[in-house]
């Protein structure tokens, strides 16, 4: 069941399910998170902890230029307000991203930083 959709530029994030954590002030969210080509994702932090698994993976341009490859079924997880991404989809495939956020509740979900 999809929950609600999100875009930003041409970035899609679906959010299949949102649920209260037992006893906290937080919120469990899972997304589908797709960067089309040609498409940054800037840099960003949340409020709270994000798990990513790459669905598909793509290039990615850095920042300084540089390339580097995000693969299908690379797994990352990112902490509380350290800032990540910042980087640009190379190439003609998408990134597509299943996230689970663990965040505090009635906060935006991304807060993009310089």
């Amino acid at each position: 069941m999809l929950i609600a959709t999100a875009h930003a530029q041409g970035i899609t994030r679906d959010e299949l399910k949102r649920a209260d954590l037992t006893g906290k002030d937080m919120d469990v969210i899972v997304t589908i998170s797709t960067v089309p080509p040609g498409e940054n994702l800037p840099r960003h932090i949340h409020p709270g902890e994000e798990v990513v698994y790459v669905l598909e993976g793509a290039t990615l341009e850095l920042l300084d230029g540089s390339q580097r490859q995000f693969p299908t079924g690379a797994a990352i997880i990112n902490i509380r307000n350290v800032p990540h991404a910042g980087f640009k989809v190379a190439g003609d495939k998408p990134l597509k991203m299943l996230t689970v956020h663990i965040v505090d509740k009635g906060k935006p979900v991304t807060e993009v930083v310089k």
